[in-house]
């Protein structure tokens, strides 16, 4: 988001919040036997107007209107030199291939005007040819492909068009925080399945955050339509086993649920681990939407053009409901995207993007080995989680309201960032109450920036060592 969205964001939320659920100034009016107007009931024409209308209860769900992390941590309540890797965005350009590619878009005479609601037929075909092998078959451009406009967008778009009031959605925790209003916003109910973090290892890894199998099977009721799978992890930076993928795919089949693969981070996977599409899974293709962005791709948070791959029965609801949403996506960002898939094989862009993000990666996890801080290695994504449970800050440091009655990583990542100068972001921002003090000992970095930040960050993190205990 943009500061200048984050400031009227917070603008309304005080109005909002400054007056009673969905009150309302009241007013009737009668005519006089002049005909001029007369007020009566509650108010008056010069009181206070601020809140006429009332505003919708679903806003009161999945935290839509509570003071969210983002604006906590945000640029503006921070000091100016202070290094932001609590975001992940990129400080860094996309190739320059592809923004020359959306330069010609723009220059050109269709690009500028509607797409048609399924997306470019550029981009569809170059979506089929770039990802036909890795899902194991020949892929529709018609019924199949479904371009968005951003990966966020397109999951929206499944929600309005699968769930009724009062369907549950499994949601493995720490979750990426869209999905809550997402599925609340929808009639959806969330259901929480905490991801297991194993500690007490001497140098932790995501893989050994674990899904507890009897958890998950007791959470699954007759009233449950989805679950969500993310992998790799935003914010743990786990890539799902085949094994476990296997495993939910049992499951979803024995309760029939319709299955949301979040992949948008499917060509940042580290060490050679494997990335296990699970639309290839025995079974899972007809039940199972996957999600993909060209922003993660493409280094271009902000095109907010995303695609769903998936069979029919899914693709084409979520078709209508994405058509009524936002009816098309950016046209010429939709053509630079095409230019993306279809050039990168021939320009070794995705391997050299690996290698990159790991030396990047590498130099965040060295400040922290030179600290001697746990963290949960990265397998995936451009996040790493790491332990502050050490971290040692004053009682009455004088810690901003936004930050009091939160989690404990609420006040060590707001410390660390006044008193060292580099953001992070609390991890229990990415659970439910319950569950929340799971999150507490972690803070979320993001190492997707350039190499000088990243080691002018690392410096900077050093200065953690008078604090550990």
């Amino acid at each position: 988001m943009t500061l200048l969205i984050l400031s009227a964001f917070r603008t309304i939320q005080r109005q909002l919040y400054s007056r009673p659920p969905n009150t309302i100034t009241q007013y009737r009016f009668m005519t006089s036997t002049s005909g001029s107007l007369i007020q009566s009931g509650k108010g008056a024409l010069n009181g206070d107007r601020s809140n006429l209308i009332p505003f919708s209860s679903r806003l009161r769900g999945g935290r839509a209107l509570a003071q969210d992390v983002w604006s906590i941590f945000n640029a503006v309540n921070l000091p100016a030199d202070c290094i932001n890797l609590g975001q992940g965005y990129m400080n860094f350009s996309p190739p320059k291939w592809v923004t020359d590619a959306a330069d010609e878009a723009l220059k050109s005479l269709l690009p500028n005007h509607y797409s048609h609601p399924k997306g470019r037929i550029r981009l569809r075909n170059a979506i089929k040819a770039f990802y036909e092998k890795s899902f194991n078959r020949n892929l529709d451009v018609e019924t199949e492909i479904l371009v968005t406009s951003g990966a966020n967008q397109g999951q929206y778009s499944v929600f309005t068009a699968f769930l009724e009031q009062g369907d549950e959605v499994i949601m493995f925790e720490p979750f990426f925080d869209q999905y809550l209003p997402s599925v609340t916003f929808n009639g959806g109910t969330p259901v929480y399945v905490p991801l297991h973090p194993q500690t007490d290892v001497v140098t932790p890894n995501n893989s050994n955050w674990k899904i507890d199998f009897d958890e998950l099977r007791r959470a699954i009721t007759p009233k449950a339509k989805m679950i969500i799978i993310n992998t790799p992890h935003n914010p743990v930076g786990k890539v799902f086993t085949r094994e476990e993928l296997e495993k939910i795919a049992v499951l979803a089949e024995e309760f029939n649920l319709l299955v949301m693969a979040d992949e948008v981070y499917d060509c940042l996977v580290f060490d050679g681990k494997e990335h296990v599409r699970f639309a290839t899974l025995p079974g899972m293709w007809d039940r199972t939407v996957t999600v993909l962005s060209a922003g993660k791709a493409f280094a271009a948070t902000g095109w907010r053009v995303g695609w769903l791959i998936g069979p029919p029965s899914i693709i084409c609801p979520t078709l209508a409901a994405c058509t009524r949403i936002v009816f098309c996506s950016n046209s010429p960002l939709q053509e630079a995207a095409a230019a993306g898939l279809e050039q990168a094989a021939e320009r070794g862009f995705f391997e050299n993007q690996l290698k990159e993000y790991q030396e990047r990666r590498n130099i965040l996890l060295s400040a922290f080995d030179r600290l001697g801080m746990k963290y949960s290695h990265p397998e995936g994504s451009y996040f790493v989680l790491l332990d502050i449970s050490r971290v040692n800050f004053p009682e009455d440091y004088p810690f901003p309201e936004s930050v009091q009655g939160r989690g404990r990583d609420f006040k060590a990542c707001w410390f660390i960032a006044l008193e060292i100068g580099v953001s992070s972001i609390p991890v229990s921002e990415f659970y439910c109450e319950e569950h929340c003090s799971i999150g507490e000992n972690f803070a979320r970095f993001a190492f997707c920036k350039d190499e000088e930040t990243l080691r002018k960050a690392g410096e900077r993190l050093q200065g953690l060592a008078k604090y550990l205990v």
